[in-house]
């Protein structure tokens, strides 16, 4: 892999509330290189969407970043806001939503909307614009693109308003792009389709791609390493093929056995049992331990286990060795 596009270092976002700070995303690390798939796992309320959120400057007021930095091709971006931020988002950094409606203007044709894009940020004239919005929508494998151009985001299916989606992300050519939840909209057959666009364009464009999503399938046939976070921390980051074959994390043992694929020849899935902790009540120690079969006194109390410091895979005083 080359150096890395992006660097997070110990981000913290906390939340103000009445009964004290809530802190959804804590203490986390970790690089994407160019060309690299970075899959970020975990369930609802884990902190994923919220750690993308962060870099990318889409906190919504009063979440804020409280610690830690976010480097951008080695260009420090955390403590910018405001227009410096904005020109950011759309040049350097690119990002695909859960729901493409919610990404498109109804009212506008998709055209006035890629068009619109690339003069914000490319210096090129209209005509070059509009010739550069054909290619992009033929680049992401929109059928007759030249004619389709002129079409409105209802004129399109799920799957191709997500593709037409990804061509905004990618107007001004981003070193980096942050794909939240990208498939879970689409149907089934739709999901492999995008999936695949975006593992080309990784790597043909030499980006580094954020994968955020519940789904360990999309993550092990599209991610090169994968992060896996619960209750706001990040427990356990390697090689796909490491942490889906091996995990060494209970954590992570837990979602692999509770994938439909895991389950397959035995009488029922496995699950973890207990729910994970709301912000405002979250445990001592490590925050997996309630629902831990491997907690010992040492998870219960005391310093919290961190990636790092000699642990290197797993953020567990514990951890599973091959397969045990």
């Amino acid at each position: 892999m080359s150096d890395p596009v992006l660097s997070i270092r110990n981000l913290s976002v906390e939340i103000p509330t009445r009964r004290g700070i809530l802190r959804p995303v804590d203490q986390v690390s970790y690089d994407i290189a160019g060309g690299e798939i970075v899959g970020v796992v975990g369930e609802s309320g884990a902190g994923k969407s919220m750690a993308g959120n962060a870099v990318i400057g889409l906190l919504d007021p009063p979440a804020r970043i409280a610690g830690g930095e976010i480097w951008l091709q080695g260009v420090r971006i955390d403590p910018l806001e405001g227009e410096e931020m904005r020109r950011l988002r759309g040049r350097s950094i690119g990002m695909i939503f859960q729901d493409p409606l919610t990404s498109l203007n109804p009212l506008l044709r998709i055209g006035d909307q890629l068009v619109e894009t690339i003069l914000t940020h490319l210096d090129l004239g209209r005509e070059a614009a509009e010739a550069r919005a054909v290619e992009l929508l033929d680049e992401v494998g929109i059928p007759a693109a030249a004619e389709r151009i002129g079409a409105y985001p209802h004129e399109f299916s799920g799957g191709m308003r997500q593709r037409v989606v990804i061509a905004l992300a990618l107007c001004a050519e981003p070193a980096m792009l942050i794909a939240d939840e990208p498939t879970t909209a689409l149907d089934v057959s739709v999901q492999a389709g995008i999936i695949a666009l975006i593992k080309r364009l990784c790597r043909e464009r030499g980006m580094g791609v954020m994968l955020i999503t519940h789904d360990m399938g999309v993550i092990a046939s599209a991610a090169d390493r994968v992060a896996v976070m619960y209750a706001g921390r990040l427990v356990e980051i390697g090689p796909v093929a490491d942490v889906v074959g091996d995990p060494r994390h209970p954590y992570t043992d837990g979602l692999m056995g509770s994938a439909p694929a895991a389950s397959l020849g035995q009488a029922r899935m496995r699950q973890i049992e207990g729910a994970m902790p709301r912000l405002g009540a979250m445990p001592d120690g490590c925050a997996f331990h309630p629902r831990c079969a491997r907690a010992q006194d040492r998870c219960r109390t005391g310093e919290t286990p961190r990636i790092g410091a000699g642990m290197n895979r797993a953020a567990c005083w514990y951890p599973l060795e091959g397969g045990a």
